[in-house]
């Protein structure tokens, strides 16, 4: 019997394809064999699924709905457009997803504290949540940059109980927190856990943070047949890292009749430092422990990068994505700061529903695509995260249109 994708990608070295795999040094091997070893027992024991469901059930508020959105969908005119309703997980993103899992994982292996970054701080704050559900010592780290952009987010994480380290140094956003938080672990890794925050870094963590967040999809897929009948034609996620667009996508890979969309953000401009669109703009390159698409500068150094919504201000992306990008399954949709704002607006006044400025970007690119199918289509939008974080910052700058829908 043939294996799935989803059990034959990665391989047992963490590679898909010609990504992925894990460029660490050597006083990381041993910490990082052990969490594979670990996570390959608890995927598979009873005791670690019971958990974990009773966690998403009764703690995270799982199953997520799908909503239809009628009144966007008339506006846009074309397809009809549901949205996975990933703004409704407690603490308001598909974060929670992973990091229940991971926090969970570092109590397995005796880990008395956990290191992550965050960008725009959905992943610091659920972070934040399962370190205090479980009582383990957490550690955020953020860029200066990403700090005052999203206080909201910072206040939430110090309430928590989680410590705040800002990244000081370059462009102050979250490549350098991955970098403070990735200096720290290797300091710490003997009685810390550190917890990536999306579909990137060394193996395992492409293929394990994938794994926590497919339910997304599974779910997704069983709630559209019930809705809408059968299966989205088109799947639509925003990408950085890529954990909620694999988390969604886990559901469809095999249905070759669906299209999947990962959205990147085009910023102001196409020219480096406007942007973070790695699979557009990007090659091939390490960086973080893992060989991907990134995008460089002039010494080949990961370039400076730029988006208005700070959870996907990346200079690369999952290497699962940049594997199935190449075979050509999945396809790459653009969103200008612009586009995004305006769709952060549109869902609010259209549908009540305000959406982070990250998710803003597929549901940016969903009103474009929609126009251009017809009425009888479907797109499935993952909305992985609310706005509440980019409240004062969206309003500062973007003063609120007067709706006339």
């Amino acid at each position: 019997m043939s294996q799935s994708y989803l059990e034959s990608n990665p391989d047992e070295n963490g590679y898909f394809g010609k990504y992925g795999g894990a460029f660490i040094p050597p006083v990381l091997e041993k910490p990082f064999a052990e969490i594979a070893e670990a996570y390959n027992k608890l995927k598979d024991s009873p005791e670690f699924i019971k958990e974990l469901k009773y966690v998403r059930k009764h703690y995270q508020g799982r199953p997520t709905p799908i909503s239809f959105a009628k009144n966007l969908t008339e506006f846009c005119g074309g397809a009809k457009i549901y949205l996975k309703r990933e703004d409704l997980n407690h603490t308001g993103a598909h974060k929670l997803n992973h990091c229940m899992a991971e926090v969970m994982l570092a109590k397995y292996l005796g880990k008395t504290k956990v290191i992550a970054e965050t960008g725009a701080g959905q992943h610091g704050v659920a972070l934040a949540t399962a370190a205090a559900y479980f009582k383990l010592e957490c550690e955020i780290h953020m860029g200066e940059v990403d700090i005052e952009k999203e206080h909201p987010n910072v206040v939430r994480m110090k309430i928590l109980g989680a410590n705040v380290i800002p990244a000081t140094h370059g462009l102050k956003t979250l490549k350098e927190a991955v970098d403070s938080a990735f200096e720290k672990y290797v300091e710490e890794s003997d009685t810390s856990l550190y917890c990536i925050g999306s579909v990137v870094g060394p193996h395992p963590f492409p293929v394990m943070i994938r794994n926590f967040q497919s339910i997304v999809g599974f779910e997704a897929r069983e709630q559209f047949d019930e809705l809408a009948g059968g299966i989205p034609n088109t799947i639509i996620a925003c990408i950085g890292g890529g954990s909620n667009a694999m988390g969604i996508f886990s559901g469809f890979i095999e249905d070759k009749e669906v299209e999947l969309y990962g959205v990147e953000p085009l910023g102001i401009g196409t020219k480096l430092g406007q942007h973070a669109a790695s699979l557009t703009y990007g090659e091939e390159g390490i960086m973080h422990g893992f060989n991907s698409i990134m995008l460089k500068d002039e010494n080949g150094e990961p370039a400076p990068v730029y988006s208005i919504g700070s959870g996907i201000d990346y200079p690369s992306v999952g290497p699962e994505h940049a594997f199935l990008k190449d075979k050509g399954r999945t396809k790459i949709g653009l969103c200008d700061d612009e586009e995004a704002v305006d769709a952060f607006y549109k869902l609010s006044q259209l549908e009540g529903i305000i959406p982070a400025l990250e998710s803003a970007h597929a549901v940016a690119f969903a009103m474009k695509l929609a126009k251009t199918m017809s009425k009888d289509e479907t797109i499935l939008v993952n909305l992985s995260g609310r706005g509440d974080k980019d409240l004062d910052f969206v309003v500062e700058h973007f003063p609120i249109p007067h709706a006339k829908f």
